[in-house]
């Protein structure tokens, strides 16, 4: 994207990206009624919605559309999907609810501890965050398949689930104390020493949220 040119909300990236707020409501729903049972139709809809985030993704850089609107909605949906999917599950009795409590405890006090770091683009995706959305991700499409049509999988993915929420307070705990170590020193944060480590991650087109999918 152009210096100082935003294409705007209505964009191909964004429209997937508002799709897949769509998709969310019937996943739950078949979750927590029990139609998701024997059928294909609730895993294919969560792989839509899982792949969607990397096509907008890639189409945003493809088509020069990367957006103020996409950065914020872009990994808001990746959150709202994970949490949503995650109190269904709760409620049909598939998922512990400490999991869930886990994980919005932490992002709340990641939103709280690394919210200006992350709004100013300082703030970078980790290689456990990445590695935590994966296993995160893959342990929620294990648990989907094991309510609908692959019930012998659901011991599995319920282990899969607990390493996503152990790597999810490592990830967390990374990026509050990368904010923190970030913040000028006339803020009470540490002074960063001249040439810290960056942990290998190079600075990117455009900023997202520590808790979203890079774009």
């Amino acid at each position: 994207m152009a210096a100082g040119r935003d294409p705007g909300v209505w964009t191909v990236p964004n429209v997937i990206t508002v799709l897949r707020f769509l998709l969310i409501g019937p996943i739950c729903w078949m979750i927590v009624t029990g139609t998701a049972a024997g059928t294909w139709t609730p895993v294919v809809l969560l792989a839509v919605w899982s792949s969607t985030d990397w096509v907008d993704g890639l189409l945003a850089r493809m088509l020069d559309q990367r957006s103020r609107f996409g950065e914020i909605m872009d990994p808001l949906a990746d959150r709202l999907g994970i949490t949503a999917i995650l109190v269904s599950l709760g409620v049909a009795g598939v998922v512990q609810w400490w999991w869930l409590v886990a994980i919005v405890a932490v992002d709340a006090l990641v939103i709280v501890f690394a919210h200006r770091a992350a709004r100013d683009g300082s703030l970078h995706v980790s290689w456990t965050g990445k590695t935590r959305t994966a296993v995160l991700m893959t342990a929620i499409v294990l648990l989907v398949l094991g309510v609908s049509v692959w019930p012998a999988v659901l011991g599995w993915a319920q282990g899969l689930m607990v390493t996503g929420v152990v790597l999810h307070v490592i990830a967390g705990a990374g990026y509050i104390w990368s904010a923190q170590r970030k913040r000028p020193a006339s803020d009470g944060g540490v002074e960063p020493t001249t040439g810290a480590a960056t942990d290998g991650v190079e600075p990117r087109a455009r900023a997202t949220g520590p808790s979203g999918f890079e774009r």
